[in-house]
C-alpha cells in the first residue's frame, strides 16, 4: 500500500533579495526560485540585464503584490564605463557604433572624464537606451532593435541624487550612483562619452541597493536553492523597511482586513498598516483632508 503524501506546506509569503551574477536574466532568477519554493507566483521588482548583477528584489506568495509599490524606489550602483567606442546597445554587449580616432582620444584627460560623468548628477532628461524594455506601440524597445528597427525613444526626466567617481585607469572610469528609478546607467555611460566627442559605453553594472534592500540583505542564487525558506524576508519585514508603519488598534484592524476607510487614521503617505500582534495587514494612503484609505490589502 503506497504511503500518502504528506500535505504540501505553502511556501512564505515574503521577499527574496538575491545577488543576482553576470549571465542569468531576470526572467532566469524568478524561475529558480520557483523552482526552490515550489510556488509559481514569484515576480520580480526592476529588470535586470544579464550584463548586470547585484540585487534583484524578488516577490513571493502575496508579496507579490508589493513589487508594483517598491518599482518607484531609489536605486543605487556601481558601475565602470569605457569611452572611446559607442555601441549599440550603449554597453559592451553591442556592436561598435564608432571608435574615436588617436587625435580625439589624446584630448580626454581624467579630469575631462570626472568633469563628464559628475554633469550628471541631479534632474537630468535623459533619453532611455534603445535597447531598453519600455513599450513602443505595444512592442518592446529592445524587441524592435533586434528586428532591425530603428528605434527612437522620447526622453524622460529622472534625477541622479549622488554622483561620484571613484578611479579612472586611462579611458575607462569606476563611479558609483543612488538615483530614482527609471534612470539608464548605460545611457549617462553614452552621454558622458558624447559630451567628451569620443563616444562612451558601459563594461559592467553592479546594483547595490533597491531602496532599503542592500547586497547585506542578499542571498546568491546557490544559497537561495541550498536553502530557500531561509532566504526569505517575511512579508511584514519586508513591509516594515520599505514603507512608513503604523500599529493598529484591533477595531481598526478588523476594519483594514475587509478595506474599509479609516477616518480616525491620519497618515502622512503611503503606509504599511499592521495588526496589535504584528501581522502585516494592508497598504494605506491619506483619504482627502481627513481618514485613510486602501491601497492594498494583503490579507
Amino acid at each position: 500500500m503506497t504511503e500518502p503524501r504528506p500535505p504540501r506546506v505553502p511556501a512564505p509569503s515574503g521577499l527574496v533579495v538575491v545577488d543576482k551574477p553576470a549571465g542569468l536574466t531576470s526572467h532566469d532568477v524568478v524561475a529558480r526560485v520557483r523552482r526552490a519554493l515550489g510556488t509559481r507566483k514569484v515576480g520580480h521588482a526592476g529588470t535586470l540585464d544579464p550584463l548586470a548583477t547585484g540585487v534583484l528584489v524578488v516577490g513571493v506568495e502575496r508579496a507579490t503584490r508589493l513589487l508594483g509599490h517598491l518599482m518607484l524606489t531609489e536605486k543605487a550602483y556601481d558601475a565602470t564605463a569605457r569611452f572611446g567606442v559607442a555601441t549599440t546597445t550603449d554597453d559592451a554587449e553591442g556592436e561598435v557604433l564608432t571608435t574615436a580616432d588617436a587625435a580625439a582620444l589624446a584630448s580626454v584627460t581624467p579630469e575631462r572624464i570626472r568633469a563628464a560623468l559628475e554633469d550628471h548628477r541631479g534632474d537630468l532628461d535623459q533619453v532611455p537606451t534603445a535597447v531598453s524594455a519600455i513599450k513602443v506601440d505595444g512592442k518592446r524597445a529592445y524587441q524592435r532593435v533586434r528586428d532591425g528597427e530603428q528605434v527612437e525613444l522620447a526622453a524622460r526626466r529622472v534625477t541622479v541624487h549622488e554622483l561620484e567617481v571613484t578611479d579612472v585607469r586611462g579611458l575607462e572610469a569606476d563611479f558609483s550612483l543612488r538615483c530614482s528609478s527609471g534612470t539608464y546607467v548605460r545611457a549617462i555611460a553614452r552621454d558622458a562619452g558624447a559630451s567628451l566627442g569620443v563616444g562612451g559605453h558601459l563594461t559592467a553594472l553592479r546594483r547595490t541597493a533597491v531602496g532599503p534592500y542592500d547586497l547585506g540583505l542578499a542571498r546568491t542564487v546557490e544559497e537561495v536553492a541550498q536553502d530557500p525558506r531561509g532566504s526569505v524576508l517575511p512579508i511584514a519585514e519586508a513591509a516594515r523597511r520599505a514603507f512608513t508603519s503604523h500599529d493598529l488598534t484591533p477595531a481598526q484592524a478588523a476594519d483594514v482586513r475587509v478595506g474599509r476607510r479609516l477616518d480616525d487614521l491620519a497618515l502622512s503617505g503611503l503606509t504599511a498598516l499592521f495588526d496589535p500582534d504584528g501581522e502585516f495587514l494592508a497598504l494605506y494612503e491619506p483619504r482627502g483632508e481627513a481618514g485613510a484609505r486602501p491601497v492594498a490589502v494583503f490579507v
